[in-house]
């Protein structure tokens, strides 16, 4: 498989969704991210409002990690990456409640905003025994 390149995020017509909303761009055909499992990811996250980009894991070429279920991301990332595959590409659209709500964290995301994520999943960490951790990716 080769790598993912940085995606180019289409806002959809209509109003934002009320609920989370999860659509699989590319199935992965790797492990499953399931909560504690620790995830690598690159994202790009634009407002549903203006279609502006507002972060970018791709600049830096840094992917992004955290733990599925361990609250230190947003909810919809959480909710919204469960059940997805290494190799996989997802949008995820998150509803204010699901995001940052009413609060404003940077003067590129206004308070009340749905934002849009594309998500490429690229491994997945398995939480492993005495030999410690083990990472996975899609094959």
């Amino acid at each position: 498989m080769s790598e993912p390149t940085k995606p180019v995020v289409e806002v959809p017509e209509g109003d934002a969704p009320a609920e989370l909303t999860i659509r699989d761009l590319v199935v992965g055909d790797g492990p499953e991210a399931l909560p504690g499992r620790v995830v690598r990811l690159h994202y790009v996250g634009v407002t549903f409002a203006s279609g502006r980009e507002f972060d970018s894991s791709w600049e830096e070429g840094r992917p992004f990690k955290f733990a599925v279920g361990g609250g230190r991301v947003i909810k919809g990332w959480d909710r919204g990456v469960r059940g997805m595959k290494a190799g996989g590409r997802r949008e995820i659209i998150v509803p204010p409640r699901l995001g940052y709500g009413k609060q404003s964290p940077s003067a590129l995301i206004p308070p009340g905003s749905t934002l849009i994520f594309v998500v490429d999943l690229l491994t997945v960490v398995a939480p492993g025994g005495a030999g410690g951790d083990r990472a996975q990716t899609a094959g």
